[in-house]
């Protein structure tokens, strides 16, 4: 079966600095047998935000400060919107290619998922030590179905059947796309990976934005994997080992002396908000815990 409409909906809060150009790159994409809408869910910008997406005709709905969570406002982004397909994209990733919407969808059109993702990819400005973790997280390989519930709301597509069955987790503090799909998964579902639906994934963080960043997310974990607890000499290592790993890539590149000291912030911001995050945790297995926190070990369940 054929799906006629797409949503995409767009998660915003002040992103003046890269809205215009993620919607013209959605409007520059070569579309296959079906249309689209694209549905903004505001949580309170005061800069550009909603005078861009009014001058491309985007449908905006709104959601307060003080009532957002991140599956909330998905939530209620998908319910304003009007598609067979919800495709979920932030409002600072940039779309790599005119086929990252059909690439994106198709598994879901031809019933090979129910919930799908794209790869992500680091800018010219991106720390070294993210665009690392992108690699990581993100391979090169596509995996149509995937094994595991790794999953990720920054550049995905969901059926309006699944998303309206299982509903994003509006509690937790982030990873919420994750939490889904585990509950899909464990169930039968199937979730899908393709890299050719792959954006740019821009974060202008400070070090205290991204060790909170870690923080949330490592909390939210807990949810999704209650078993998981890292100690502080568990921090330690991993941070070490990251920063090693990281400086060999750098050296590799020629560019070491230039992201030494980069490098050292993210992986101790990194670690750190990790551990923080999730000193309240239950044990799990040594092998789980190092292919969700160490650098090199792929994970996907």
């Amino acid at each position: 079966m054929m799906h006629k409409l797409i949503s995409i909906v767009i998660r915003t809060l002040n992103e003046e600095k890269y809205l215009n150009e993620l919607i013209v790159e959605i409007k520059n994409q070569i579309i296959e047998n079906f249309e689209y809408e694209i549905v903004i869910i505001d949580s309170g910008s005061t800069d550009k935000t909603l005078k861009i997406a009014k001058e491309h005709g985007c449908r905006i709905t709104y959601i307060s400060k003080k009532d957002f969570s991140f599956g909330k406002s998905l939530n209620m982004g998908s319910e304003y919107a009007n598609g067979d397909i919800l495709v979920y994209i932030s409002g600072h990733c940039i779309p790599s290619s005119t086929q990252w919407l059909n690439e994106l969808v198709r598994p879901i059109i031809y019933g090979h998922a129910g919930y799908t993702y794209g790869g992500q990819l680091g800018k010219e400005t991106t720390k070294f030590s993210e665009k690392q973790i992108f690699k990581k997280y993100f391979p090169k390989e596509s995996e149509v179905p995937q094994k595991g519930f790794f999953c990720n709301n920054a550049n995905s597509a969901i059926s309006r059947e699944v998303w309206k069955k299982y509903l994003f987790n509006e509690e937790i503090t982030g990873l919420e796309d994750m939490e889904l799909a585990k509950r899909y998964v464990d169930d039968g579902g199937k979730v899908a990976y393709i890299f050719n639906a792959s954006v740019f994934h821009i974060h202008n963080e400070t070090w205290k934005q991204t060790l909170r960043r870690y923080e949330r997310e490592s909390f939210a974990l807990q949810e999704i994997m209650p078993d998981l607890q890292v100690s502080l000499w568990d921090t330690w290592r991993y941070i070490l080992v990251g920063i090693n790993s990281d400086l060999l890539e750098a050296y590799k590149y020629k560019s070491f002396f230039k992201n030494f000291l980069p490098i050292i912030f993210f992986r101790t911001a990194q670690y750190f908000g990790s551990y923080r995050g999730n000193r309240l945790n239950k044990k799990i297995s040594d092998t789980r815990k190092e292919a969700y926190f160490y650098p090199k070990t792929k994970f996907r369940e």
